[in-house]
């Protein structure tokens, strides 16, 4: 019971009929839709995310693991203004009902239905607060002739879309100064680098080519990049060109100072043997720079927030803990 509510009236609320076999999966979502503050009409979101953690490819099994990283929820569509989501000042803060209760159900799924409990599955050092869903400024996208975060994974733009992918940590990039593209790119590669650590092992170590960090721009950001002629792949491959650290740092997280690299073997011999990139082995020079992601495409861009600052927002990544992964709804 919750606030006086049995499980069958919450489900009731929901529409959702008492289970019986396969429909046990919309039960558990409506009951937990209840005790999270979700509205009927948020039903088909929460389809979507209930989708995405039963595809192997996103990695439910990880969600308990001991980094405690936690699933961050970043919604598109024309629909999501009539869903209430808030995608303009204060976008990731608790407050605006749809972005908050959505949010909140994806902890209440995992507790009450996935079993990441400290008792059972969830084996968090610390663990993170619940994320609050991120919603795509629809509007700005289509007057700067952007496409939203949902095409980088087969849909288009007006598509109503949720995406998830597991967030190990975030850091704002505050008050970035600059007229042009080409100004605004240094600091914002520059929190991404920052902002990247031991998720490195991603990159090679704990997976392959799997680490996709995510840089979220305000709207005066993401039109101030535009006017420069810029397209969100021209943003990502001078991104990929600029936020790089110096090798031996590299390997320091994956290596020495995290032993999450069997053998420890230096970038330029992992290149070598044909094992990341040429672009991590041009030199054996330990301080050359090297790149955060295998290729530009790495880069997960969003646009959302208030559109009269000039902030950003990087998030790490945990690779195949919780991977990218995106499910349409109606």
């Amino acid at each position: 019971a919750f606030l006086g509510c049995s499980a069958a009236d919450a489900a009731r609320v929901m529409g959702v009929a008492r289970p019986s076999g396969r429909e046990v999966t919309s039960w558990s979502i409506a009951v937990n839709a209840v005790m999270a503050g979700c509205r009927p009409e948020h039903l088909p979101v929460l389809t979507a995310m209930a989708e995405i953690l039963l595809d192997e490819h996103y990695g439910v099994e990880h969600s308990g693991n001991t980094t405690g990283a936690d699933a961050l929820v970043i919604v598109n569509g024309r629909s999501v203004s009539k869903l209430g989501f808030n995608c303009g000042p204060g976008a990731l803060r608790e407050g605006a009902q749809a972005n908050t209760a959505v949010g909140r159900w994806l902890r209440l799924f995992l507790r009450n239905v996935c079993g990441f409990t400290a008792e059972e599955h969830d084996k968090a050092t610390f663990g993170n607060s619940t994320r609050i869903v991120l919603a795509e400024d629809e509007e700005a996208l289509a007057d700067i002739g952007w496409p939203p975060l949902c095409a980088e994974f087969g849909f288009e733009y007006g598509d109503s879309v949720a995406t998830m992918a597991r967030m190990n940590s975030g850091i704002i990039v505050g008050g970035a100064y600059g007229s042009t593209a080409e100004a605004l790119v240094p600091y914002l590669a520059d929190g991404l680098v920052r902002v990247s650590g031991w998720d490195l092992c991603h990159v090679y170590g704990l997976g392959v080519g799997r680490f996709r960090p995510l840089l979220i721009l305000s709207p005066l950001l993401a039109r101030t990049i535009a006017r420069s002629g810029w397209s969100k792949q021209d943003l990502k491959a001078a991104l990929y060109e600029q936020a790089r650290l110096p090798a031996r740092k590299f390997e320091q997280f994956i290596g020495e100072w995290t032993n999450l690299t069997a053998g420890r073997g230096t970038l330029y011999e992992l290149a070598t043997d044909g094992l990341v990139p040429r672009a991590f082995g041009e030199s054996d020079d330990p301080e050359r720079l090297v790149p955060i992601v295998t290729d530009a495409d790495k880069f997960v861009i969003a646009v959302s927030g208030d559109p009269n600052r000039n902030n950003a927002y990087v998030m790490s990544n945990d690779g195949a803990h919780g991977d990218w992964t995106a499910k349409r709804f109606e």
